[in-house]
């Protein structure tokens, strides 16, 4: 095989606290090494720890810059390993496992101060089609889906909700922090256009995947309340665009051992099913009240730290959701 998308991974270099302005800055990765990339991480608030959809997203850039550009990714399967620094960039490493007639197979770990926080497997295939935007899919027309959809508002009548610059957020359910209730279905969309490559949006695609959790709206007096991920698999579908609406819908599918899994789909406004998603995330012990005082009591050893007032309740409430996975 050739030297893959040498365009699409890299860049301009990437200074350790350079923070990306939008999705596609995000996505755009420096180039270190045949096989070694960096990324930058984006505004987050004060949280402290990166979201997981941009990991992921990330490493799906730098593995395909690894493989002709024929070869679009069709599946990954991924493991966060560590919590993520938003305070240090992303280090991605690829492995190029397999290059066969229509398939290859790469394995990328992400690595920040000398450890690995993610590691995917992820397959790319020769789909044959063509076409810009969300694109390229070449298939001979039949299609099966039976994948679940509900039905929903609109985004233009669904509420806005939180502030980040890069993500436009409708939520269709509610999130509730006090509540312990998250929500499980969103439209989200890049706030900037992307350009034309199906790549691109693929990878922006698994950047929205994150959002939410399946478990969101159950009782967590019955499953627990919702910790990190630890697992995270997407399946592509049909080309669709991720700076038009998409609409991102998770269920949850069993609870037990303090783990619980959940199904998703992503599909544009016209119902076209873009992605379809597996994860697993904690299931957490205790109630929303003891996690707040755990909250309050980290603001105020950082704040004291960090020379400041601590911040109230509120606050950390309200900046939560400058966080894309508004969890």
């Amino acid at each position: 095989m050739g030297a893959g998308r040498a365009g699409r991974g890299g860049g301009a270099d990437v200074t350790e606290l350079e923070l990306a302005g939008d999705l596609g800055t995000l996505l755009a990765l420096e180039r270190v090494d045949r096989d070694l990339f960096r990324g930058r991480n984006a505004y987050s608030g004060p949280r402290q720890t990166l979201y997981g959809g941009q990991v992921a997203a990330q490493c799906l850039m730098a593995a395909a810059a690894t493989v002709e550009q024929d070869r679009m990714p069709h599946s990954f399967h991924g493991y966060f390993l560590r919590a993520g620094r938003s305070d240090l960039p992303v280090i991605l490493e690829v492995d190029r496992d397999r290059d066969g007639r229509s398939f290859s197979a790469r394995h990328v770990v992400a690595v920040q101060d000398g450890e690995v926080i993610f590691s995917m497997v992820t397959s790319f295939h020769a789909d044959g089609g063509g076409g810009g935007g969300g694109g390229g899919d070449g298939d001979d027309g039949r299609v099966f889906d039976e994948a679940p959809r509900r039905v929903v508002p609109q985004p233009e009548a669904t509420p806005r909700v939180g502030w980040n610059p890069l993500l436009d957020v409708r939520q269709v359910t509610p999130t509730d922090f006090l509540k312990g209730v998250f929500t499980d279905c969103v439209w989200a969309r890049s706030a900037t256009p992307l350009g034309d490559d199906p790549l691109v949006h693929r990878a922006a695609l698994t950047y929205l995947s994150d959002i939410g959790t399946g478990f969101g709206q159950q009782d967590p007096a019955l499953v627990g309340r919702g910790g990190p991920s630890i697992d995270h698999s997407l399946w592509f579908q049909e080309g669709i665009r991720a700076d038009e609406w998409v609409l991102v819908d998770l269920r949850p599918v069993k609870a037990r051992s303090a783990r619980g899994c959940y199904q998703g789909s992503l599909r544009d406004r016209d119902g076209l099913l873009g992605a379809t998603l597996y994860q697993e995330q904690l299931l957490l012990p205790g109630s929303m009240s003891e996690v707040i005082d755990e909250v309050l009591q980290k603001e105020a050893e950082l704040a004291a730290r960090e020379g400041r007032e601590p911040r109230d309740w509120e606050e950390i409430q309200r900046a939560r959701w400058e966080d894309p996975g508004g969890r």
